[in-house]
């Protein structure tokens, strides 16, 4: 949990609020730009969040996406976007 937050604050500049962070899910799929038994995956969490967004160390830029952008991410974004769809997330 100190990792999180400690990595969300150097990348983003903002504090979750540890008493919202859940488990959103572990997503899999081929790694783009790699030999296809490449894969990459991520592990999800949402929180609540104190400050103002902005992109800092690592983070090249913040934009905000919606599911229209879906075929403008990897294959692994596609799955995280399909789930924030289905369960009413992320805006069309």
């Amino acid at each position: 949990m100190q990792t999180l937050l400690r990595e969300i604050k150097e990348e983003l500049t903002v504090d979750l609020e540890p008493t919202s962070i859940t488990y959103a899910g572990t997503f899999e799929a081929p790694a783009h730009g790699h030999a296809p038994d490449v894969l990459v995956r991520m592990t999800c969490y949402q929180a609540r969040y104190v400050g103002h967004l902005q992109a800092a160390a690592e983070i090249e830029e913040v934009v905000w996406l919606t599911y229209r952008n879906r075929p403008e991410v990897s294959a692994v974004d596609q799955l995280i976007f399909d789930w924030l769809k289905e369960q009413g997330l992320l805006a069309d």
